[in-house]
């Protein structure tokens, strides 16, 4: 499966996964002109109403880091999560970097927020951002030769193949 999996102990209990080919970057979305939209760290955001994806980093481990937050309740998937956003159900949503970049391109009156280089990120470990491709376990064979074409990709290969992928994601559908 190739999805934005991240590559947990507990996962591979299940699967087999590649060397990671990703390190998602967790961004915040909210209105360019919510009460939000200048938070420079997780700190700024005290008092938020928030959601975003269930069974994710973002919903489990992002939002609870919030001061006072107003947690609604993890939705489904990331396109009803943009939704709920937009319909002003929540001020933020917490989510990876290329599901928020397609999502400003989706709604223009979006704003991403990047708090990784400030003072006040996300904590999160590096399980919770590597991606990686998961394959049925015992799978050797599929894995090595992944593995193998993965291990000759560059940093700016990969970020060429997410721009891409970004750029053909069809959040815009989520309306």
């Amino acid at each position: 499966m190739i999805a934005g999996q991240s590559i947990t102990a507990e996962r591979q209990e299940m699967v087999d996964f590649t060397d990671p080919y990703y390190y998602a970057s967790i961004i915040t979305l909210t209105k360019s002109d919510s009460k939000y939209a200048d938070a420079k760290g997780v700190a700024d955001l005290a008092g938020v109403t928030c959601t975003s994806q269930l069974n994710t980093i973002w919903y489990d481990n992002c939002l609870p880091q919030i001061k006072d937050a107003n947690i609604l309740p993890a939705q489904e998937s990331a396109p009803a999560m943009l939704v709920a956003l937009e319909a002003d159900k929540c001020d933020i949503v917490v989510t990876d970097q290329p599901t928020g970049l397609a999502a400003c391109v989706a709604y223009p009156d979006f704003k991403l927020l990047d708090f990784a280089d400030s003072d006040d990120p996300f904590e999160v470990s590096d399980e919770d951002i590597n991606i990686g491709i998961s394959l049925q376990k015992g799978n050797t064979e599929l894995k090595d030769a992944i593995n193998g074409v993965l291990e000759k990709m560059t940093a700016d290969d990969y970020e060429e193949m997410m721009n891409e992928a970004i750029a053909v994601q069809p959040l815009s559908d989520a309306e």
